[in-house]
Parts: C-alpha cells; sequence; structure tokens
C-alpha cells in the first residue's frame, strides 16, 4: 500500500513540475528537462517523417506516370498502326511525371496550423465588427483590382446601399450616397487568385457550372473540405453549398475561408455583390454556405 501511495505521490509531484515548466513558472528538474527535449526531439522527427511520407507519396505517382509513358512508347515501337496515339499518351506520361515530380512541395502546413492562424483573424474582425455596432450582413463585392477579385464589406445597416467601387478602397466607409461600414480584404481573396491561376479553362459565368468549379476547387485543390456540394437555384439567384469534412471548423465564424472563397469566387464569376450566410448542418454535412445576389431584374 504505501508503495502505491509513494508511486501517486511522485507521479502527482512530476505532473505539477511538467505543467509549472510549460507555463514558465519554474525551473525544469534534470530528469523532467531531458524529458521534454526528448518529446521535443520525438516531435520533430514526427514532423520531419510525415513531410517525407507526403513527398514519398508523389515521387511514387510520378514514377507511376512515367512507367506509363514508357510502355506507351514502346508499344507505339511494337505497334506502328497505333503508333500516333501511343507515343501521345507516352508524352503525357512523361510530361506528368516531370511536373509531379518537381512541383511536390517541400513543406506541408498543418491543419491546426492554419486554424490557429485563422482565428486571430476571425477574432480580431469579429472585435470590430462587435466594437463600431456593425450589421451581421457580410456582402462580397466584385473590385476592378489585380491583387483581389472582391471586397467584403460590412454595412452599419442591413438595408444600407452597396458603396460604389471607389469608395471601397477605404476600410472606413462612409460613401455619398448614405452607405457606412467597413471594407475589408477577404481571407478568400488570395485563395481564389491562386484557383483561378490553376483553372484549365475559363472561369464560368453562369452559377450552376461556376458552383461546381468552386466546389472542385475547394475539395481538389486546397483540400479544405472532404466534400462540398453545391446546389445552384433555379430562378438563378442563389447557391447553397453542403460543406462535410472541413479542415477550418466552425463554418460561422468571421470571414470563414471556406464561404469567403465561395462568395469571392461568386462575386467575380458573375459580377455582383453576393450575400452570405452560413446555416448549421444536419447528419449529412457540417454546415451550408448560402450565397444570393440580385436577379438580372
Amino acid at each position: 500500500m504505501s508503495t502505491d501511495v509513494t508511486a501517486d505521490e511522485d507521479e502527482s509531484t512530476t505532473d505539477r513540475e511538467t505543467r509549472e515548466v510549460a507555463a514558465g513558472e519554474g525551473d525544469a528538474p534534470p530528469e523532467l528537462a531531458a524529458r521534454i527535449e526528448l518529446l521535443e526531439a520525438e516531435n520533430r522527427r514526427l514532423r520531419s517523417e510525415y513531410a517525407r511520407a507526403r513527398r514519398s507519396t508523389y515521387r511514387k505517382t510520378a514514377i507511376g506516370l512515367a512507367a506509363i509513358g514508357a510502355v506507351a512508347a514502346l508499344g507505339g515501337i511494337a505497334f506502328p498502326g497505333s503508333a500516333a496515339v501511343l507515343f501521345s499518351l507516352a508524352a503525357v506520361g512523361f510530361f506528368g511525371a516531370l511536373l509531379t515530380y518537381y512541383l511536390t512541395p517541400e513543406r506541408f502546413v498543418s491543419a491546426t496550423v492554419g486554424e490557429g492562424v485563422y482565428a486571430a483573424v476571425a477574432d480580431n474582425g469579429a472585435a470590430i465588427v462587435a466594437e463600431l455596432g456593425l450589421s451581421d450582413r457580410r456582402l462580397y463585392v466584385p473590385v476592378d483590382d489585380a491583387t483581389r477579385a472582391a471586397t467584403l464589406y460590412i454595412p452599419q445597416d442591413e438595408d444600407d446601399p452597396v458603396p460604389a467601387g471607389e469608395a471601397l478602397d477605404s476600410v472606413f466607409v462612409a460613401g455619398e450616397d448614405g452607405a457606412r461600414g467597413i471594407a475589408l480584404r477577404p481571407v478568400g481573396g488570395a485563395l481564389f487568385s491562386e484557383f483561378e491561376r490553376a483553372l484549365a479553362g475559363p472561369l464560368a459565368d453562369d452559377p450552376g457550372p461556376l458552383a461546381d468549379q468552386l466546389a472542385d476547387g475547394l475539395v481538389a485543390e486546397f483540400e479544405l473540405a472532404d466534400t462540398v456540394d453545391p446546389e445552384a437555384s433555379a430562378d438563378g439567384t442563389r447557391c447553397t453549398f453542403g460543406v462535410d469534412g472541413s479542415a477550418v471548423d466552425a463554418g460561422d465564424r468571421f470571414d470563414h475561408p471556406v464561404a469567403s472563397f465561395l462568395a469571392v469566387g461568386l462575386a467575380a464569376g458573375l459580377d455582383r455583390p453576393v450575400d452570405v450566410e452560413v446555416t448549421p448542418g444536419d447528419d449529412r454535412v457540417d454546415y451550408r454556405v448560402v450565397c444570393s445576389w440580385e436577379g438580372d431584374d
């Protein structure tokens, strides 16, 4: 019995010392310092192994594409009648292998790091809106600017008019038409710029195809969600995205990356302001992003 009590007391003392050192409230004993150093080394090793595993996956893909190219090239030599098709397939395989090999990311940022960075932006934005007494409306307005596709405008009152383009150049908007609010660079602006550069074809200007493009970008390119299911309304003035497996939690936070990217993309593609509202999900999705805009009439 006495041995168990002593062991419990030693364990409690160690845990207490660990907490004090982690909080910067005490100096670590030699044994605890060695333990902390060992854990830090193990964390570095695990991060390195994770990055190496991700790079290995890309390398294996490149080897597979190169093998397909080699087989197609040999087939083109063996079967002259199909040489044109097989040599074209070989060229695609070799080119894909080359791109995959040399464009492999050298550094991977974990979801927790991205979550932590965004949390500060969300907290600051929400605090500014609350301090200024602004409305709950989130309006993404397209702008003619090479460095951004849209601006996040938060009006003082929900019924305030949308300010003109030049008025959105200032953070604090006070337009001659009575518009009052703030204009910020949206989180999704940089994401959309990267998405547009990587887009194989032109950006769609019809709500249905455009929503499909943006949903594919979130899942396949940025991996910000496991699935994104877009549904455009019949009258062409609304699109609802069911988001499941979001990499950044709490989709209703200020200028959430998923909602922001979708709204910026719709605003840029449709060339009109887009209102955004995030609603709770159900057993099928984590949450829904509802984007709406005025019709042609």
